[in-house]
Parts: structure tokens; C-alpha cells; sequence
């Protein structure tokens, strides 16, 4: 089993909160994370056909089965269910509960209605780099980036050929198509992977739109579903004002490489070495790895690109209050000084709220002690 560094995080909410709720895309371990971190209470799952009647019957009296809570997984199943467990916390305020369950609209909004206050919310995202720091296979990006990090697959428990494409089968079986009735799968199929074929690109619907036949509306909605969903994230540009134009449209990226590289359809590292994507996909890497990092820590960080009108680019700031963190990533296993040249295009504002400069790369060579750092993705990712 690997450990999940959100077990710190759960158990510190869990203090200040009767309700503490787990969520993130479907596989990514949240089952296992709160069956083997809470073994002493009961445990029921919402997908159960008989469980989810007997809750759903009398949802009260489910509720109150067990004096000090339970453990209820796939709570998306009975978002209702949630309303009543308002009323049983506000009475019984010793009594903890635990929520699992893939993200969806209906399980966000019946939260935020009924247990605003009530639950600390945190997501368990795929497998992080420092989630498996001793493992030597973290020093080969190319197998890292096929490999993708789902735990079945980082476990051995299964393997990325057989892995994703039963994924994508389950996906669009059980949530796209019950979410926005989606009658043509192979359309739907190739916005996926036209989306993979975007990744670290400017989001553009209206290209989506021409290329799958869809909508730009059908293309919006999708895009929304894909987010909430977990397989997607957008990264947002830095704005300012100032009389230097910025680009305002934000990047797609995925949360997990594996699944992008299959949807390109990469199958091993010999193909991925001299594919024009590999940039691209190592930028996606990092860039997904950092928000894990600051998921597991229940905080959700501002994170942003900058790149003006004459295409001078970080790829990631990172903001934390009134400063900035700036990286720049390249999957060159050999430093170029160019690298560096993002840097020294910057806006004075932006210059003037840099506190850390470095340059993420896949080499061995680091340099620490300069105002520009160099240092070695795996590195960067696990320090």
C-alpha cells in the first residue's frame, strides 16, 4: 500500500470538523485511504444497491445506526442523504463522520447547501512524487509520464496498457453519459482526445468546435464536466494592469499523464522520447504534481502562467500572498541558457514580486546558490 500524505491533513480536520469529506477523480485510492485509516468504524457503501435503500428509507435512523459515526463511500450516489446528516451532527456533535466520493455537481452543491461549516473538503488527487520518493523509477521521466500515477498502477496491481483504456470505458459509462446524456461516444471520444492533443495549449472552443462537429456550448458544457470530474484542469494567466499586453485565455492540462498519453496514443517510452508532445506532457507533469502537493495539504493554491503578446512565458507562478514563485520547465535532459531567457522579459510588477526564480529540468546537473536555480524536476518535486 502506498501511504498518502492526506492522511495528516484528514486527521488534523477531523479535530475541528464532525464531517470531513473526501473527494477526487474516480481510482485515485479514496476507498482505501479512509477503509484503512478509520478500520474501527462501520463502513458502508453508497453504490450497494441494499445500502443505499436502507439509508435512503429512513435516512435518519441509517444515520444514527453507530454512536461514535461511520464511514460512507460513494456518497454521490444519495447527495439527499447529506441534508439529513445536517441535522444529526448539530445534535450530536461527538459523533465523526467520513465522505467519500467521486466529484460531481450534485455532491458539490448539496455540500455547500447542507453542510456549509460542517465538513472540511478535501480532495485525494493520483499519486504524488513525494507520495514515493525511494522508488528509483521517479529519475525516469519518459516511463513516469507513460506510467501516469493511479494507484492500481503504481502498486503493480496493474499495468497502463490494460489500466487506462478500461478507465475511459468506465468514465464515459458512468458518469459522462449519466451526466449529460451523451448520445455520440465516438464524438465525445475524439474531443477527449483532441483535448489530450492540447495539453499545455491554449484553450480554444471554438477549434474544439469545429474539429469534433459539436457545439461550442456542447464543448463548454463538456470541458465543465471534464474539471469537475477530475480529468482536466485549467491553469489561468497572470493579469495586471499594465500597458504591456497579456494573453488572457488559460492552458488545459491533465491531472494525470498516463491517461493523456493514452488518449495520444503513446504506448511505450521509445515512442514518447520522439514524440512532439513529450514537451508538452513533461510540462504537464510537474505542473500536476505541484497542485498535488498543495491538495494533500488541504490548501489550494493560486497558480498561474505569464506570457504577453510577443510570447515571452514562465510556465508556472506560483503566488503566495504578495510574492511570487517562478519556474520556467524544460524536459531537455541538457541546461541550455535560453532556458533562463522567460525571466528577463517579465513586466516590472511581476519582476518586482519574484522571491524564487528556477528552471525545472529533466538533467542531473542543479544549481542552487544563483538567482536563477537550476535544479532537476525529481528533485524540485520531492524536496
Amino acid at each position: 500500500m502506498i501511504h498518502r500524505d492526506l492522511e495528516l491533513t484528514i486527521k488534523e480536520n477531523l479535530k475541528f470538523f464532525p464531517v470531513v469529506t473526501v473527494t477526487g477523480p474516480r481510482q485515485s485510492g479514496k476507498t482505501t485511504l479512509v477503509r484503512n485509516m478509520f478500520p474501527q468504524m462501520p463502513y458502508y457503501s453508497l453504490e450497494t444497491p441494499e445500502v443505499l435503500s436502507m439509508a435512503m428509507s429512513d435516512p435518519t435512523a441509517f444515520l444514527m445506526r453507530h454512536h461514535n459515526g461511520m464511514v460512507l463511500d460513494e456518497v454521490q450516489n444519495a447527495p439527499q442523504l447529506l441534508s439529513y446528516l445536517q441535522g444529526v451532527v448539530d445534535e450530536h456533535r461527538e459523533r465523526k463522520y467520513i465522505l467519500s466520493g467521486s466529484s460531481q455537481f450534485s455532491l458539490h452543491n448539496s455540500i455547500s447547501q447542507s453542510l456549509a461549516g460542517r465538513t472540511a473538503v478535501l480532495e485525494l488527487l493520483p499519486v504524488s512524487f513525494s507520495e514515493v520518493h525511494d522508488r528509483k523509477s521517479i529519475h525516469n521521466a519518459d516511463h513516469m509520464m507513460i506510467s501516469g500515477f493511479y494507484p492500481a498502477v503504481m502498486a503493480g496491481d496493474n499495468i497502463p496498457r490494460l489500466f487506462y483504456p478500461a478507465y475511459v470505458r468506465t468514465y464515459l459509462e458512468r458518469d459522462v453519459r449519466n451526466l449529460l446524456q451523451v448520445k455520440d461516444l465516438y464524438q465525445f471520444q475524439t474531443f477527449l482526445r483532441l483535448c489530450a492533443g492540447r495539453v499545455g495549449s491554449l484553450f480554444n472552443a471554438t477549434e474544439l468546435s469545429n474539429e469534433t462537429g459539436a457545439s461550442v456550448n456542447t464543448i463548454r458544457a463538456w470541458i465543465s464536466i471534464l474539471q469537475a470530474s477530475y480529468i482536466v484542469f485549467m491553469l489561468h494567466p497572470y493579469h495586471e494592469n499594465s500597458r504591456k499586453r497579456l494573453v488572457r485565455t488559460p492552458k488545459i492540462y491533465f491531472y494525470d499523464t498516463g491517461l493523456a498519453c493514452y488518449l495520444l496514443g503513446i504506448g511505450n517510452e521509445k515512442q514518447l522520447s520522439t514524440d512532439r508532445m513529450r514537451g508538452h506532457l513533461f510540462e504537464n507533469m510537474v505542473i500536476a504534481d505541484v497542485i498535488k502537493r498543495y491538495s494533500n495539504e488541504g490548501r489550494s493554491p493560486e497558480l498561474m502562467f505569464y506570457r504577453d503578446s510577443n510570447g515571452n512565458e514562465i510556465d508556472l507562478l506560483v503566488a503566495q500572498g504578495s510574492s511570487i514563485q517562478g519556474y520556467e520547465i524544460k524536459s531537455s535532459a541538457t541546461y541550455n541558457s535560453s532556458f533562463e531567457k522567460g525571466f528577463g522579459n517579465l513586466t516590472p510588477s511581476v519582476d518586482a514580486r519574484l522571491t524564487r526564480r528556477a528552471v525545472i529540468y529533466n538533467g542531473l546537473q542543479e544549481r542552487r546558490e544563483t538567482p536563477i536555480e537550476v535544479l532537476n524536476y525529481a528533485t524540485f518535486l520531492t524536496e
